[in-house]
């Protein structure tokens, strides 16, 4: 409880302390939660995930009381690996938060001097590509500090293959391993398109899928030399398709009708007249 609520008096906000407090009784083995006591570090990645989804879904929604619920659920999780950490003795979440304050500082020579919080450095105004570019070569110095071997070694392997195919392609491109114009990148599309009409004729599966794979890698990279991220805008496409198709089932039962007893013709139809709706 609260310092307020011990001594009776009226209960006030709960801090960042009260939620360490939670986590600790929800962990406690006398008295805690049966399910809470069970979990891992392994066993809460789903549920980590799913918050951080349902963020993005309520961010998308401009849902600003959701936003902060899920924000929250995603916090939880943070201080729930932190206290996973402090049981075994490894870190907890002051070890997290310090870790976390000193890397952004160090990321961020633009606006601190040194350590200080407060510190104002005497510069001229940088552009924004001159402080991403500042941003990747500190992370490049902190990973070689940390030994990694190749440059595409500490690309996660649990992000999306959407997000982590953009990733993988801006890691190269620092070493100028990349197309140097969008038409270069488009012109190298259409020929995985062909590539891929030509394994579709040879009917060998294998093949087909590699060549699917490489025409959609090609899609990434034009959506990034787009200036675009890729798991945005398929986000938004499916929201587009949804909205249109969602449209279409609404017609037909307004007409006592179901789209599954429609042909083709009709259903196409149907989504021309959705598009022509959405576009209004």
């Amino acid at each position: 409880m609260t310092r307020n609520q011990a001594s009776g008096q009226a209960a006030t906000r709960y801090t960042l302390e009260d939620l360490k407090r939670v986590m600790e009784r929800l962990r406690d083995p006398e008295g805690g939660c049966p399910w809470d006591q069970k979990q891992s570090f392994e066993t809460i990645i789903t549920y980590t995930l799913e918050e951080c989804y349902e963020l993005a879904e309520a961010i998308e929604q401009a849902d600003l009381k959701q936003i902060a619920e899920e924000l929250g659920d995603v916090l939880f999780q943070v201080v729930f690996y932190s206290q996973l950490g402090s049981e075994l003795g490894a870190f907890d979440l002051d070890t997290v938060i310090d870790g976390l304050v000193r890397k952004l500082v160090r990321r961020h020579p633009h606006v601190f001097v040194g350590e200080d919080l407060e510190s104002r450095p005497e510069h001229e105004d940088l552009s924004v590509d001159v402080i991403k570019d500042t941003w990747e070569r500190l992370k490049q110095e902190e990973r070689e500090q940390k030994n990694v071997p190749g440059l595409l070694d500490d690309v996660p392997y649990a992000l999306p293959a959407l997000s982590r195919a953009q990733k993988l392609q801006k890691r190269a491109a620092r070493i100028g391993f990349d197309w140097t114009s969008q038409e270069e990148v488009l012109s190298n599309l259409k020929d995985e398109l062909i590539e891929l009409h030509e394994a579709m004729i040879s009917e060998q599966p294998a093949d087909i899928e590699e060549e699917a794979g490489d025409l959609l890698f090609s899609v990434v990279n034009l959506i990034r030399h787009l200036g675009l991220d890729t798991e945005s805008t398929l986000r938004a496409a499916n929201k587009k398709f949804e909205r249109r198709f969602r449209h279409m089932e609404y017609a037909a039962r307004a007409e006592g009708k179901k789209l599954q007893d429609e042909t083709l013709e009709q259903l196409e139809l149907r989504w021309q007249y959705a598009k022509r709706q959405s576009a209004d």
